[in-house]
């Protein structure tokens, strides 16, 4: 109880009885003064709303619970059914517990993994990111660089870090190898203390099973699984020493392939990669295949010219024998171009590009051989490349010119044309002769372009000596490559010259080698039949230095044979007399005479040659006997002093 002398104005005492039959009652007395020595006390039951709180509180706390093992049964069902292997760790590293889906990944029971730490459930192998590269956390993400899961795992736990992620490469108790994405986080309590460890793993074996297949198959040649262009040069990128490169072209391959048929050829390419990845494997070098019937060799290691050239000799030797293939034996050479990185430095588009041009100088010098890069190959392919880029506005700004080198009558030394040789005024490296820029304008097709000035030119300048000297029946001769002739326009653009230049088509000479006309030629065969009914001179140039078919040469509409001035060597000043020569000369006239052609000798220097010539009924001839080549005012002149002389006569 409470003295009344301690109560000022009002005091409320809560209280609670128990009566004899047991049963308790809750009230609220309130003490209040009325006056000196005056008191009102007033009393409530409190029972029953006492009552309904506290059955309030104990419903709200069983519908807690009732949520509780409704979300407990939930997660446990997604822990169990998961796909995602899931584990849960307690704050020391030892598991608790893992799903089926953890237990099928890691090749265990998960009876045997509960219990066991954690590190050495997972840790033990080195992560590795999406490319083998090594991975850690970086702001949840699969990390870019980095440390093993083992190590990741002690920072979890230490607190480090409340979250990381990895994929780990492991091996499995059966040995298969198992790739995993792991997601590893603590989860601590209100009061921001460890918990537990949640775990989650997704199997990625598969993915990097297909990702490894797609990233092979990008970096390797399907045919001969050698690496291919892409995977070299990813390996001579991220090598650290480069003594040089072995550059491979199979000699001859496309007659393989067209005259046996695409897969005798590719069965000889497997071969010829098995042989070749022979000569590498001892030296720890890469060989690749860039594209049909190119290898090449990466020589890893110190600068050492001996090291590269040793690689291609075994390359070379490697091709030496026959290929059989079921019951025929194959002969296969191969050149080479030879590039030493101590001459053009570690740069690949340098090394590659010196080991193409080398090779093509191996291809030049005979085949079946290996040539070593020199810097002045270097320099004249670039020559070569200034001047392919230069040519067209050369060609517009007035460059090209020609000059006319006279052909004369036999027996006698009239002259009866002139052959048109264009030259290349350059403005930086002066004069240039046709073989200088002639080959390049065929590689690059400009030679279009410039044979058809040509034409054009020649017309214009044969319709002036026309016009000049009508009663000297002077032709022009111009040479036709070979890319021209197949050229559909190619008679349109010969008609047309002679239309815009008003000359007679029998005063024009096309000279063709034997090399663009032999072969499958049904196309050229019509284009020259056609010029030749417009009344255009044919004649086929060099004869006897290219393919050469007698069968042929009677289908062609040819009017005339220009035999090479290489069977004249043999009787030039201070030669010696050869007889051979004489009678192949002597076979080769009478058989164009039998045909009904004309014969003309190239390269006449001597007063003895010219002899012979006229000894064998030779119908014309031309050489520095009768004249070099000269302008066309020279060639006017030339032509001026013949008429005098005759008129005089």
């Amino acid at each position: 109880t409470l003295p009344l002398v301690q109560v000022r104005a009002q005091h409320r005492i809560p209280r609670r009885h128990r009566f004899r039959d047991t049963h308790k009652t809750c009230h609220s007395t309130t003490v209040a003064a009325a006056g000196p020595k005056t008191y009102f006390i007033l009393s409530r039951v409190l029972t029953e709303s006492v009552q309904i709180t506290q059955r309030a509180a104990l419903a709200a706390a069983r519908a807690a619970e009732a949520r509780r093992q409704v979300s407990e049964a939930r997660f446990q069902a997604v822990f169990a059914e998961a796909a995602v292997g899931i584990t849960m760790v307690d704050p020391h590293g030892c598991v608790i517990a893992v799903n089926a889906a953890m237990a099928d990944m890691l090749g265990h029971a998960a009876g045997d993994l509960v219990g066991q730490e954690i590190a050495k459930v997972i840790g033990s192998a080195a992560c590795t990111g999406m490319n083998g590269d090594k991975c850690g956390d970086v702001g949840g993400e699969i990390c870019p660089d980095a440390g093993d899961v083992a190590g990741r795992l002690r920072d979890l736990l230490d607190g480090a870090v409340d979250r990381f992620r990895v994929e780990s490469a492991r091996s499995r108790p059966d040995g298969r190898m198992l790739h995993l994405d792991l997601s590893m986080s603590m989860v601590r309590d209100s009061l921001g203390y460890p918990d537990f460890i949640i775990g989650v793993a997704v199997d990625l074996t598969e993915r990097r099973r297909l990702e490894n297949r797609l990233w092979h198959e990008a970096r390797h040649d399907e045919l001969t699984g050698l690496p291919n262009r892409k995977l070299f040069f990813e390996r001579m990128a991220a090598a650290g020493e480069i003594a040089g490169l072995c550059y491979l072209d199979l000699d001859g391959f496309k007659n393989i392939n067209d005259g046996l048929g695409h897969d005798t050829g590719d069965r000889v390419l497997v071969t010829v990669a098995q042989r070749l990845r022979q000569t590498v494997e001892a030296e720890g070098c890469t060989i690749a295949r860039l594209g049909s019937d190119e290898f090449v060799v990466l020589v890893t290691g110190p600068a050492s010219s001996g090291k590269v050239t040793r690689q291609a000799e075994r390359m070379l030797a490697a091709l030496a024998p026959p290929i059989r293939l079921g019951n025929d034996d194959y002969t296969v050479t191969g050149s080479i171009g030879v590039v030493h990185a101590a001459v053009t430095g570690n740069a690949p588009s340098q090394l590659m590009r010196a080991a193409d041009i080398s090779l093509q100088h191996a291809k030049a010098k005979g085949r079946a051989r290996w040539e070593r890069y020199d810097p002045a190959h270097g320099a004249e392919e670039v020559t070569r490349h200034s001047l392919a880029t230069a040519m067209p506005l050369s060609l517009s700004r007035g460059e090209f010119f020609l000059e006319y080198q006279p052909l004369v009558e036999l027996p006698g030394s009239a002259v009866s044309g002139f052959e048109a040789l264009v030259r290349w005024r350059h403005p930086r490296l002066g004069m240039l002769a046709p073989d200088r820029f002639i080959p390049v304008a065929e590689e690059t097709g400009h030679i279009i372009a410039l044979g058809r000035w040509v034409l054009e030119e020649s017309c214009r300048q044969a319709r002036r000596w026309f016009d000049e000297f009508p009663a000297v029946p002077i032709t022009v001769s111009v040479n036709v490559a070979a890319t021209q002739l197949r050229e559909p326009s190619f008679v349109a653009d010969v008609l047309a010259a002679l239309d815009d230049a008003g000359l007679p088509p029998d005063r024009l000479q096309l000279e063709l080698t034997e090399s663009a006309v032999a072969g499958d030629t049904s196309g050229a065969l019509a284009a020259l039949g056609e010029l030749a009914n417009a009344g255009v001179i044919l004649a086929i140039d060099d004869f006897g230095t290219g393919y050469s078919n007698l069968a042929h040469l009677g289908r062609l509409p040819v009017h005339t044979l220009k035999i090479d001035r290489s069977f004249l060597a043999p009787t030039r000043p201070g030669g010696p007399a050869d007889p051979a020569h004489d009678k192949i000369v002597a076979a080769t006239i009478s058989l164009a005479h039998s045909l009904g052609l004309n014969v003309a000798a190239e390269g006449v220097e001597s007063t003895a040659q010219a002899d012979q010539l006229r000894l064998l009924h030779c119908d014309s001839a031309q050489g520095f006997l009768f004249g070099a080549p000269a302008s066309a005012a020279d060639a006017t002149t030339m032509i001026s002093r013949q008429v005098g002389r005759a008129s005089s006569a």
